[in-house]
């Protein structure tokens, strides 16, 4: 069962087939160069299964578009490095980043999960924002 997107105060979750992603994006004000258009984010993940079976993450998906609309697609084996298996009500946690070309974007995308019989399986990752903190207010 696939429930919509939810969103509190900067974290982004869904559940999907049991499985619950959140995610918290953070702008790295220190690794970016807005001169030069790099604007860095990371993003905080933390995927639970609150299943009954154990289940393993096989490969990603990723959607990144900027606020131009250019889109970079970005998939593979596992995250950063691991295929993390989860057994009922067990958690894994990571984080990763992204740079944009411009000043604000959104990311979504999927998993691929594999249960305890071999079968795979899709899990939503809650699209999310990634918006340059407004760091300059000038009063007139």
């Amino acid at each position: 069962m696939e429930h919509l997107a939810e969103y509190i105060e900067g974290v982004y979750a869904q559940t999907t087939h049991s499985i619950t992603v959140t995610v918290e994006p953070e702008f790295l004000d220190d690794q970016s160069d807005p001169d030069e258009h790099r604007f860095v984010w990371a993003y905080h993940v933390t995927i639970h299964n609150q299943g009954h079976g154990t289940v393993k993450l096989k490969s990603r998906y990723w959607r990144i578009t900027d606020a131009l609309g250019h889109v970079q697609q970005v998939s593979g084996a596992g995250v950063v490095g691991e295929q993390p298996r989860l057994g009922p009500n067990e958690i894994f946690e990571y984080t990763s980043g992204t740079p944009l070309g411009t000043a604000s974007g959104f990311m979504q995308g999927h998993y691929i999960m594999e249960d305890e019989n071999g079968a795979t399986f899709e899990v939503a990752i809650p699209a999310f924002s990634l918006d340059q903190p407004d760091r300059t207010r000038m009063l007139h």
